[in-house]
């Protein structure tokens, strides 16, 4: 009879959801995940700003603390352009921060550990950046790619590298949430998983030595928790500098 094992990708398994309904139209735990996250927001900001209070409570001092901390990124990073796109900047940041943080959780799915949706996003903020870029500037915006004061002898060489380093944003942004929130869960499922092991195969002194990767996990978690919440803030980042990039072309 086997014993007990770890799966530690077993967690990122994409799953039917809502039932032979999400069966019927292919509709996953990670699209389960976006709706609870959705949810969560809305309930979280109709019941912390129903008061206005001039005195914030707790809810209402978090949501108000979310909205300054992005809207001060916005204005700091792109400029007084920034107003216009502190919307787009903050969905992005809360629904990324939720998909981290609900991943933690016993039970949930971290979406944002799926390759697909991160680089979903990341094109989305690729695309978008770019058609600012050229509905600000037009077809000069092409001249973002021609390094100020190069000799014209090196622009053949140059133009390319830029172009290459341009194009390849989506895959870094994307792929740095990726790979950041994937690797942290199986961390978090392997010592989980020693844990288990230990106990089942050597008794009480198994529970005894599965007392260092209980310490570990925990460790762990906690960092994961500041990673979750950081992984969030440089994707924002990263949104509002290449914003900053396609208005300002500098």
């Amino acid at each position: 009879m086997a014993g007990p094992s770890i799966d530690a990708l077993g967690q990122f398994r994409l799953t039917s959801g809502l039932g032979p309904i999400g069966q019927a139209v292919n509709f996953t735990n990670s699209n389960e995940m976006m709706l609870v996250s959705i949810a969560i927001v809305t309930v979280l900001f109709a019941v912390a700003l129903r008061r206005r209070a001039i005195v914030p409570g707790r809810m209402q001092s978090l949501v108000e603390t979310l909205y300054e901390f992005v809207h001060g990124m916005c204005l700091d990073t792109i400029g007084e352009e920034g107003r216009k796109f502190f919307p787009l900047v903050f969905t992005i940041f809360i629904f990324i921060l939720l998909g981290n943080l609900l991943g933690l959780f016993p039970y949930f799915f971290a979406y944002t550990s799926g390759i697909v949706v991160t680089l979903t996003m990341a094109l989305f903020v690729f695309l978008f950046s770019t058609a600012v870029g050229f509905y600000v500037h037009g077809f000069r915006f092409l001249k973002f790619f021609v390094p100020d004061g190069v000799p014209g002898w090196m622009l053949p060489m140059l133009v390319p590298i830029e172009i290459i380093s341009y194009l390849s944003r989506p895959v870094s942004l994307s792929v740095r949430l990726f790979a950041n929130m994937t690797a942290g869960h199986v961390m978090l499922e392997v010592f989980a998983g020693f844990m288990i092991l230990l106990t089942a195969g050597l008794g009480v002194f198994g529970v005894v030595a599965s007392i260092i990767p209980l310490g570990l996990n925990i460790a762990l978690f906690g960092l994961e928790l500041l990673v979750a919440c950081l992984q969030a803030y440089v994707f924002a980042i990263l949104t509002c500098l290449y914003l900053h990039d396609a208005v300002h072309m500098h």
